[in-house]
């Protein structure tokens, strides 16, 4: 049954202007007012102007600078499990890529959020996720935003689970300079630096990164799927027993140049010889390799123009390279193998031994340009207006190496060596070059009504060259129930662009593309409550229904795999938040999730996300100079797939704990954190080709020593 509250909602509009991506303007950054609410307390993402969390017409979570430095997060993947309702999860589909498990709605490739780094997207556009094995450090990260619930009104496609925003330290916040080095286990090694300054109308900042690692090799793998085919076709090529493959290196850098109402952001992100996790087939491959070159540069332009009218306007440039390399199936795997070179394809052509592996060397150039504009109205008494319009160009070019499948060989020659065959620009390759085209037009009114209600009201609509077109509304009354209580009852749609590998993937025996897919949409109510006791309390409590159609995925086309829009889910729950600050020495966060998300044609749960979650930071001062924290999560009650004989994955609970000492007036800061403090034998769901699931890293110590000037 499809939600019917959206014509009720409408109903209760009264304005006539209603649209995009805007809230009232309740402050801006630097007022008098700002400074009476925490830094915890304000959102951007939500609005596009500084707002009071609890007034935001969204269920929005902020995550501060000083919050991530306390919890010893060396990475963007640890601060997110503070946000309730949202689980990090290695994929079982690509590479055990981190997959963002928000409200139940999750696949392989991580889709269905939205990641943007100071307010631009940076995802894949092969598969519209984030760069392969992503990591991120933290050490340059101001804050982080993050909206649970869709978010298509504002910020277009992609944006529907959540949207997370991270937010790096400006001229002002690297003003004073920090050196960083940190050292762990698994042959962990972070450096960081980073400084700013600011001359009148000029800033400049600057940060750098670098982490290295060589990852858990405890982390072991009793059976994968070359153990089946061993057993198949009399062989014994398995690794396993055997561990994943977690190593990596990641250089990040960020250069920031500011003039009057203009800014120009250089951002380079660069991923080197990145471990493939279980193997891109999911059999074991501790010779396979992931690189990542990623640079993006975005110009700025924000001013106010006239009293009335503001604007907001930005250029942005994305380029990323991607380079994988797969031994699919180990050193003397042999495969059944089709008439079109690739295995286990129809019709079959001969038995094949691999003696060097089977191996892949796929590679893309993603290029993404974007023009936007987005002005502010101010000159309606109680309105707040904004209109915005954009235009993306998305550019893939691929290349392909390989030792099998179509125009390398046919099945007829039993032995197959480790050379490899260029089919790039052939017909042969896995996706031809692809292009697309995107432009959107927004509008939204955020009205006053009195002292007490707010409505907020908008509709954006998006335009694609390759699939048509989407409109997407959102409607939140906000409601100052009394001083110390807000009620929000929200209501919006969203939908998820179908990625470049869902419409054109060819030559894959896995799954191939379809050209005629529709976007994914869901569409969500949400009732969100928000009470302030006093002012060291904070008690926030978040209902949620959804209804998703059109989901993605692959469904057999004969003796192929194809994707369509095969499924629809429906789900609810609750998310519940208690901020409490016993003293000024002891402050307590937690957080406890439910979700029931299932298949709406079956009723089957669906598999693998947590249906219940828990979160608890706990941090205590000691003295001015030594802290301590806490953070412990449970992770419970994850369904199989249906068909699925195994048992449910166990629960398991997970303990990180954090010493910091300052010396020197601040200047010098030691810091000792143990992860997994338990040694908790934590799994996550893996395909049945891994049949004991994804060992999680074993305990792990860090020393870290910082330097502030």
């Amino acid at each position: 049954m499809r939600i019917q509250l959206y014509s009720l909602l409408l109903s209760t509009m009264l304005s006539p202007l209603h649209g995009f991506a805007a809230g009232v303007n309740e402050f801006e950054e630097g007022d008098e007012f700002a400074g009476y609410y925490n830094e915890e307390e304000l959102v951007s993402i939500a609005t596009g102007t500084v707002t009071p969390l609890n007034k935001a017409p969204s269920v929005a979570s902020v995550i501060t600078r000083k919050q991530i430095e306390q919890m010893g997060a060396t990475h963007l993947d640890e601060v997110l499990e503070r946000v309730p309702g949202l689980h990090v999860m290695p994929s079982s589909l690509s590479r055990m890529d981190p997959t963002y498990s928000v409200r139940g709605i999750q696949t392989g490739f991580n889709p269905q959020i939205m990641v943007l780094l100071n307010g631009a997207e940076f995802k894949n556009t092969f598969n519209g996720g984030l760069p392969y094995t992503f990591r991120m450090p933290v050490s340059n990260i101001k804050r982080i935003e993050v909206i649970r619930g869709p978010g298509s009104a504002v910020y277009g496609a992609d944006a529907f689970s959540g949207v997370i925003n991270i937010i790096t330290n400006n001229a002002d916040d690297n003003a004073a300079g920090e050196l960083g080095l940190r050292s762990g286990s698994f042959g962990s090694r972070d450096l960081w630096f980073r400084k700013g300054y600011r001359q009148d109308d000029f800033s400049i900042s600057f940060a750098f990164e670098h982490q290295l690692s060589d990852g858990d090799n405890s982390r072991i793998v009793d059976a994968d799927l070359q153990t089946i085919f061993d057993g198949m076709f009399a062989t014994s090529a398995s690794q396993a027993p055997g561990a994943v493959s977690t190593g990596y290196e990641v250089t990040n850098l960020h250069l920031d140049l500011g003039y009057n109402s203009w800014n120009l952001e250089t951002w380079y992100w660069q991923q080197s010889n990145a471990g493939v996790g279980s193997g891109g087939a999911n059999a074991l491959d501790n010779s396979g390799y992931q690189d990542v070159d990623q640079l993006r540069v975005k110009l700025g332009f924000d001013d106010q123009l006239t009293p009335q009218w503001s604007l907001k306007a930005n250029l942005s440039y994305l380029n990323s390279d991607s380079d994988s390399f797969f031994v699919l199936f180990p050193s003397g795997a042999t495969l059944p193998v089709g008439t079109d070179g690739n295995a286990f394809s129809s019709p079959f052509s001969g038995m094949v031994t691999f003696t060097d592996g089977y191996i892949g060397n796929p590679r893309n150039e993603n290029t993404v340009m974007v023009a936007d504009v987005a002005a502010l109205y101010t000159g309606f008494t109680d309105h707040l207006v904004r209109l915005a319009s954009g235009w993306t160009r998305e550019e893939i070019e691929t290349e392909e190496f390989k030792n099998f499948g179509p125009g390398v060989i046919d099945g007829t020659v039993p032995v197959v060596g480790g050379t490899l065959t260029d089919v790039t620009g052939t017909a042969d390759i896995y996706l031809p070059n692809q292009d697309r085209t995107h432009y959107y037009l927004s509008l939204q009114d955020e009205w006053r009504l009195n002292n007490d209600w707010s409505l907020t009201a908008g509709v954006r609509w998006d335009h694609y060259s390759d699939f048509g077109e989407s409109t997407n509304p959102r409607i939140a009354l906000v409601w100052e129930t009394s001083h110390n209580l807000t009620t929000k009852l929200l209501y919006g749609t969203a939908f998820r662009a179908p990625a470049f590998n869902e419409q054109y993937l060819i030559n894959n025996p896995a799954a191939l593309g379809n050209p005629d897919l529709t976007p994914e949409e869901i569409e969500t109510v949400e009732l969100a409550f928000d009470y302030r006791p006093n002012f060291d309390t904070s008690i926030k409590l978040t209902l949620f229904v959804y209804e998703a159609t059109d989901l993605i995925d692959t469904v057999a086309v004969g003796t192929t795999e194809q994707t369509d829009n095969v499924r629809d889910q429906d789900g609810h729950g609750l998310e519940l938040e208690l901020g409490w600050k016993l003293s000024d020495r002891f402050k307590i966060y937690g957080n406890y999730a439910f979700q029931h998300s299932e298949n709406a044609d079956t009723g089957a749960d669906v598999a693998d996300a947590p249906q219940h979650s828990t979160y608890l930071d706990m941090q205590y001062t000691f003295t001015e100079q030594m802290s301590a924290s806490v953070q412990h999560y449970w992770i419970g009650s994850r369904p199989r797939e249906a068909g699925d004989s195994r048992a449910e994955v166990d629960d398991y609970h997970w303990v990180n704990l954090r010493l910091g000492y300052s010396l020197d007036a601040g200047h010098l800061q030691l810091a000792m954190t143990v992860k997994n403090l338990f040694d908790s034998n934590a799994r996550e769901p893996a395909s049945t080709s891994i049949p004991n699931d994804y060992l999680l890293e074993e305990r792990s110590i860090w020393g870290q020593v910082t330097y502030r000037y």
